[in-house]
């Protein structure tokens, strides 16, 4: 994890840095002097395609406190790679823990590579009998007769945003950042073959290295086996039109 936050970097450290007498605020001047602290970069491909014949259902989690987790997933798809040699990553998110449960990178965005996704989600599901909303933006992938299937015949609600606002379906957003930012998946040019096992190495880390902010430091593993701490929650700042939702780190 060569890109992780300072917060999370202390965590981790925390009994070794003590015997050095380096509390976080002198780490965070430490790493500043050494220019090592990590300057975020955004990059923005439109990989939704919101204009087709399918039915488009309503956000179902805008009023919703997120409580245990597998009451939520939230799914979305992200580009890595390059225009000559361009891949997607299709993930599908567990709102409560942060623990990614379903992947699939593909060269394409046809329905395939969704759907893949949310085999391998089911097929790892471990709270089988708790009713389940599954929250996307309204791409084709997710609106599609093959998609909407197979969430009725595993009793899943679906859910979708209704405005072209990322806050809308931010904890999916954020993991793709996670994902770009801190593992560096879309700056390889290389062969589908090891951009894939490059995402499986990141995924795996992720759920069971990372601390998460919003997971009391707990990883997105450890988050995931409980079902008693309530998750925290970050405002946005004040000034925005929109209304508030949380931002998860």
């Amino acid at each position: 994890m060569p890109k992780i936050g300072t917060r999370k970097l202390y965590y981790l450290l925390e009994n070794e840095l003590r015997l050095l007498k380096v509390g976080r605020d002198k780490l965070f001047k430490i790493l500043k002097a050494n220019q090592l602290l990590i300057k975020p970069k955004r990059k923005y491909h439109i990989t939704t395609n919101s204009h087709h014949r399918f039915r488009k259902h309503k956000n179902q989690i805008k009023e919703l406190e997120f409580t245990r987790p597998e009451q939520i997933w939230v799914s979305d798809i992200t580009y890595i790679g390059n225009r000559k040699n361009p891949s997607y990553l299709a993930l599908i998110t567990d709102a409560y823990s942060k623990k990614i449960v379903g992947y699939n990178v593909s060269d394409s965005l046809n329905v395939r590579g969704s759907l893949s996704a949310l085999e391998m989600a089911l097929k790892n599901r471990k709270y089988r009998n708790e009713p389940m909303i599954h929250h996307s933006d309204r791409g084709l992938q997710y609106c599609s007769n093959e998609y909407q299937k197979i969430l009725v015949k595993n009793d899943i609600l679906s859910s979708m945003t209704e405005q072209y606002d990322p806050y809308e379906n931010a904890i999916a957003e954020r993991i793709n950042g996670i994902l770009k930012q801190e593992f560096d998946i879309d700056k390889h040019n290389t062969t589908l073959e090891i951009k894939r096992k490059l995402v499986h190495n990141s995924i795996d880390i992720y759920n069971n290295y990372r601390p998460h902010l919003s997971n009391y430091m707990l990883t997105p593993n450890q988050m995931h086996q409980q079902k008693s701490m309530k998750r925290k929650s970050y405002k946005k700042k004040k000034g925005s039109d929109k209304k508030s939702l949380p931002l998860i780190y």
